[in-house]
């Protein structure tokens, strides 16, 4: 039934579960809703999300909530086993071993769709490729779905321009309480925090070059400067170069950041942002990594093809690759997804907010039964997100009295 490195791994997974758990209180609001009204009962759910603590307590809540749930991961090096372990023996169906090959990767996504799923949560688009690809016989269950990265909703939208998106999809990316959190201070921390995990460097007074500064890019920017670097911006939108440097970076090229970068951090969501023309002029010693999606925003190949040797370093998630002139270059994670690959991914307080998106995404398709289409997250869902959001802090804010209200209506 399940895909699993090792079973006995579980008892670390529970603890970790247990830990976000306890951090994670507008989830927990959903839980206690889903226990007593199952309002997903008869619904089968596939996930594909990074596979760590908080994607499982988002896994076990929907199942709590009535559904038959199937999960994998959507990146082979963010599966966490120990997890995996763990929410299986919590009645969810997994899928997920960490370090899986290209082929392992593809039939755990296609084990989650034998589910034959009448809903999923997507993670980038794996799920929707196969099912308008090899599974699309099973777009004809399926009520709709999820989407939670600003990659996949880029895929989306191209499909559904073209017509060819098979059933609707909600982007929670784009609501306030995701892209406006997660994409900013999650990436942000944990992006970092992956980096000195894997290095245990100094980040103070390095040149940080950020390739790309939407929401994510801002984030890791503004953290590696409260970390103490010197924080260099490249960009190929105008508006956010300008943006960049009226939040006090430096923007230039790459061609030209190369040159200077300690630290250079992608989070464009497109290929072949650093290439060799970069590795032929960087600092020995220069440390690379990837927040974007996909492992193609560094080219590992031509990384590869261009060293004539390649070292060991200090732990797996670290790989030097020495140029003919002696230079060592050092790529964090395979170029992967550095804040998942090389740490925990964001913080529980964060995907908090994310993972109730998500699961009242699912609720609310349930209701509204949308034709095929992409569609935003409901006001009301990301507001209420919010207001639980403070009450757990206990926090109180100010509210509109019916003068004022009608003051802005007709003003």
């Amino acid at each position: 039934m399940h895909t699993l490195k090792n079973p006995q791994l579980a008892s670390s997974g529970h603890a970790k579960m247990d830990w976000v758990t306890a951090h994670m209180p507008v989830l927990g609001e959903i839980r206690a809703r889903y226990r007593h009204d199952q309002p997903l009962a008869g619904q089968r759910i596939a996930i594909s999300l990074h596979l760590e603590a908080k994607t499982a307590v988002l896994a076990e809540v929907l199942h709590q909530g009535g559904a038959q749930v199937a999960i994998t991961s959507s990146n082979p090096l963010t599966a966490q086993d120990d997890v995996a372990a763990a929410l299986a023996e919590r009645g969810v169906e997994v899928h997920a071993i960490r370090g899986a090959s290209a082929d392992e990767f593809d039939q755990m996504h296609h084990r989650v769709l034998d589910l034959e799923p009448t809903l999923i949560i997507d993670d980038g688009g794996e799920l929707t490729e196969r099912l308008h690809g090899s599974r699309a016989n099973l777009a004809q269950h399926i009520i709709g779905g999820a989407e939670e990265t600003t990659t996949g909703v880029t895929r989306l939208r191209a499909l559904a321009r073209q017509g060819k998106l098979n059933y609707p999809m909600i982007l929670v990316n784009d609501a306030d309480m995701k892209h406006l959190f997660d994409n900013r201070y999650g990436t942000g921390q944990s992006t970092w925090d992956g980096i000195m995990r894997s290095t245990n460097l100094v980040v103070a007074g390095k040149t940080a070059v950020v390739a790309g500064y939407g929401g994510c890019g801002k984030g890791v920017a503004e953290r590696a400067r409260g970390l103490g670097a010197r924080v260099v911006v490249t960009e190929v939108n105008p508006v956010r170069a300008n943006e960049a440097l009226m939040d006090g970076h430096q923007v230039l090229p790459m061609d030209e950041a190369a040159r200077l970068g300690d630290y250079f951090v992608t989070v464009t969501g497109n290929y072949g942002v650093i290439r060799s023309q970069h590795f032929q002029v960087m600092k020995d010693g220069a440390i690379l990594a990837n927040a974007g999606h996909f492992d193609v925003e560094v080219d590992v190949r031509a990384l590869r093809q261009g060293a004539v040797r390649i070292l060991p370093g200090r732990t797996p998630d670290v790989v030097g690759y020495q140029m003919n002139d002696g230079r060592v270059l050092w790529l964090l994670a395979e170029g992967r997804l550095v804040n998942l690959a090389a740490g925990d991914g964001h913080p529980a307080e964060i995907m908090d907010m994310t993972f109730a998106l998500q699961a009242l995404s699912l609720e609310h398709l349930l209701t509204s039964r949308p034709d095929a289409g992409v569609y935003p997250v409901p006001q009301e869902v990301d507001q209420w997100v919010a207001e639980i959001r403070l009450k757990a802090l206990g926090l109180a804010i100010d509210h509109l009295s019916d003068e004022q209200r009608a003051y802005m209506e007709h003003s």
